[in-house]
């Protein structure tokens, strides 16, 4: 597929080129650039001066676990019989046909992380995948690490039971507690794979067996924490067992901004248009994803679907902007931060030669993040999802 006559947001290096091409083959970019096409094959599009931009990624949802309308029936997100349970897989707890999918493609977001919820300590594992397909295992683009929750959620659930954690101190120790065995559990792994002779497997624990690839760091711990002081515990827990780790809301980020960023730590910022429906979210600012923005810490925005819809997430965005956030910076919180934070960023994101086709067309001059935008067209690993641009 040729895409011409377009404004190219690449997101990448090569930063906007005006009047540019985009070439697609078996679903991946093959070629972007300025100028005219050396010719024009049938079924290519004319963007006709419009913007280009990568599609839209929705870095922390329950997109698919928690479905539309069907109340419990279609809430499969928190497994809150035990308040350690790193062993559950968001992919097996996803409906590809709830309804929201297509809402999402319908504003542009072509790849969202769902994700379990956060009654939990630890609520099991999270997966990045596009918006667009039947089965999720054709969906998936990543299984990409584990979620922890620190602070109000678990605390409430466990503490109607009358059973453990109803502290902030209990919900770390048990975290700790998973983390300490699957690190023995992985010791005696590794001795045993090493010399099988004199080392016997340890019995198979299948919590320490999700937990293992954290410790590799060959997938990232998620933690949820809005407090200022749940984000020094996320980082602190990480710190000790040497995790990727990335902080989930921090909605109080902005207190503690300069922190986060002398650590290294990523956030996903969000819900941002929503309520301060809870005591951990009274400091709820509109400020705070441009003050961790602007000390350093990398960003991504999220809705938190179905917190708010999955549809809003441009608009979450453009509250960021309102709230001192760069536009540009903004559009990177929802394309290439997203991508890397996630550890996707090899495959979507951004507008770049080797990565899928995880596209979005605007008519010219159209802000893709304002309410009432809309993309004229939404392509997804190549294939269109939505068109009101005439092929040629």
């Amino acid at each position: 597929m040729l895409i011409y006559n377009a404004e190219i947001h690449t997101m990448d290096s090569s930063g906007t080129i005006e009047n540019g091409c985009i070439e697609t083959a078996n679903g991946i970019i093959t070629a972007v650039y300025g100028g005219e096409p050396s010719e024009i094959p049938d079924g290519s599009v004319n963007a006709q001066g419009g913007s280009i931009y990568p599609g839209f990624i929705d870095a922390h949802t329950h997109l698919g676990i928690i479905e539309n309308g069907i109340d419990f029936e279609g809430d499969d997100c928190n497994e809150s019989t035990d308040p350690f349970t790193p062993q559950m897989r968001a992919i097996d707890g996803i409906n590809p046909f709830d309804r929201c999918f297509e809402e999402a493609r319908r504003r542009g977001i072509t790849s969202v992380a769902s994700c379990p919820g956060s009654a939990n300590a630890c609520g099991g594992e999270l997966c990045a995948i596009k918006t667009f397909g039947r089965r999720t295992d054709d969906m998936l683009i990543k299984q990409c690490g584990i979620k922890f929750a620190l602070g109000e959620n678990p605390k409430t659930v466990y503490n109607g039971r009358e059973e453990t954690p109803i502290t902030r101190m209990a919900i770390a120790a048990l975290i700790r507690e998973g983390l300490y065995k699957a690190r023995r559990y992985k010791h005696d792994m590794d001795s045993y794979y090493s010399d099988s002779e004199n080392y016997d497997p340890p019995e198979y624990d299948i919590k320490c067996e999700a937990l293992m690839p954290l410790l590799d760091r060959k997938q990232k711990a998620f933690f949820h924490c809005h407090r200022a002081d749940d984000i020094c515990t996320a980082m602190r827990i990480a710190r000790e067992f040497g995790l990727d780790a990335v902080i989930i809301h921090a909605t109080e980020g902005h207190r503690i901004a300069d922190i986060i960023a002398e650590e290294g730590f990523p956030a996903i910022c969000g819900p941002i248009i929503c309520d301060r429906c809870k005591p951990e979210m009274k400091s709820l600012e509109l400020e705070n994803a441009a003050v961790m923005q602007k000390n350093g810490v990398k960003l991504a925005i999220c809705t938190d679907h179905p917190v708010i819809p999955v549809q809003y997430l441009p608009l979450s965005a453009q509250a960021a902007v309102k709230g001192g956030l760069d536009i540009e910076d903004a559009l990177k919180a929802l394309t290439i931060n997203a991508a890397e934070i996630l550890g996707i960023a090899d495959v979507t994101g951004s507008i770049t030669v080797g990565k899928q086709a995880d596209l979005q067309i605007y008519r010219r001059g159209v802000n893709p993040l304002e309410l009432l935008s809309e993309p004229e067209c939404v392509i997804i690993g190549g294939i269109t999802v939505r068109k009101e641009l005439e092929h040629d």
